[in-house]
Formats: C-alpha cells, sequence, structure tokens
C-alpha cells in the first residue's frame, strides 16, 4: 500500500484534487456527465495498462 501512496504523490495532485471536490454545487446531470468522463478515463488508463503489459513483455521475451 505503501507504493501506491508514493506513486500518487509522484503524478501530482490531480487524484487528490478530484477526491476531495466538493460535489454538492453540481446538479444530478452534471454529476452524470462527471461519472461517463471518468469512466473514460478508467477505460483509457485500462487500455494504457494493458499496452504497457504487452510492450514489457514483447521486450522480456526479445531478450530470453
Amino acid at each position: 500500500m505503501d507504493d501506491d501512496s508514493e506513486i500518487v504523490k509522484k503524478q501530482g495532485n490531480l487524484t487528490d484534487m478530484l477526491s476531495k471536490e466538493d460535489l454538492d454545487p453540481y446538479s444530478v446531470e452534471e454529476l452524470k456527465v462527471r461519472k461517463t468522463m471518468l469512466e473514460q478515463e478508467v477505460k483509457r488508463t485500462k487500455s494504457k495498462i494493458i499496452s504497457a503489459t504487452d510492450h514489457l513483455d514483447a521486450a522480456k521475451n526479445l531478450f530470453k
């Protein structure tokens, strides 16, 4: 868990800012839009993880 917190610190405060943002001022529609945008970002991040993992695996296989 300590490693995860160090990664978040290195990446800056965006995640922290999002998690602490007051959502009360937003309408239901605005919250739905926010949720959709965050879900799209999760998909983009998962895709990047898969791509990076595949790239790393290919590099490892090259040097076996």
